[in-house]
């Protein structure tokens, strides 16, 4: 799936070979495209920070636009002319992110926030975990190096509780839940199958993953303060939203363990860009 570029001896092929790779530190370059999806409704006043961190060497970079009724699509493009601009047909979070992923073609999806609380200057850190073995890799506020800067007491302990629960009913290891910032190999997508539209939609991703039995590596990460504009997050309203995908996907493993052992044949199942 990718490797590091090794030192050659300049010979006939040595650019020819050099060409699939783009470097992405003194010591690391890598062949496999990377796409960052960001989905954005009336962020034109925080692109700007967001655009500024994003690395040189990204292949694509697409924006979900949730029906923005400032800038945000005309400031996209003008600080990365060649963005790919996704327009979101449907409501909420999950939905944006289904949508971009849909557009993306590299080989590595990251996913990133639009509020500039997210620091592009970490996703080398995302992609080498990916290179070096992990299929998905999980931004956490609180593994050691972590940080957040707008997060409440409340939120903060919401969050512990509902990662101590999904850790002890699916078997992981989790130090941080409900964070929007992750990378994973594309092929991932096929095995996590997502169907949620709302908030929660990161909950489900991390839920599915090991359930799926996927390599999961979790990157410290910092989260600073939103820039612009206010939160549409609500504690306990998420909170509880959080609860529901956790118990749903209980149930639903359970459901699907009972099928296997009466059904031999149970198998698997199998927007508007400008």
């Amino acid at each position: 799936m990718s490797a590091v570029l090794p030192p050659v001896t300049p010979g006939p092929d040595t650019f020819a070979t050099a060409d699939r790779y783009r470097p992405i530190t003194s010591h690391l370059a890598i062949a496999p495209p990377v796409s960052v999806v960001i989905p954005a409704m009336n962020e034109a006043e925080n692109l700007p920070y967001v655009f500024k961190t994003l690395p040189d060497w990204i292949h694509e970079v697409v924006l979900v636009d949730g029906d923005s009724t400032d800038d945000t699509v005309a400031v996209a493009r003008e600080l990365w002319p060649g963005v790919k601009v996704v327009r979101q047909t449907g409501k909420g979070k999950g939905d944006a992110l289904i949508a971009g992923f849909a557009a993306c073609t590299g080989e590595i999806i990251v996913m990133i926030d639009a509020d500039g609380s997210a620091d592009g200057n970490e996703i080398v850190s995302y992609v080498s975990a990916l290179v070096s073995g992990a299929d998905f890799a999980k931004g956490s506020r609180f593994a050691n190096g972590g940080g957040t800067d707008d997060m409440t007491f409340v939120r903060k302990l919401g969050n512990r509780a509902l990662c101590a629960a999904v850790n002890r009913k699916f078997g992981a290891r989790y130090t941080d839940l409900c964070y929007g910032y992750n990378a994973f190999w594309r092929h991932c997508l096929d095995r996590i199958e997502l169907d949620c539209t709302g908030f929660e939609v990161e909950t489900l991703m991390n839920i599915r993953v090991v359930k799926a039995g996927l390599k999961v590596q979790e990157i410290p990460s910092h989260e600073y303060l939103r820039i612009h504009g206010v939160s549409n997050l609500r504690a306990v309203r998420d909170g509880l939203r959080v609860l529901r995908v956790i118990l749903a996907e209980r149930s639903n493993r359970r459901f699907l363990r009972g099928r296997s052992r009466t059904s031999p044949m149970l198998g698997a199942t199998p927007g508007e860009v400008s």
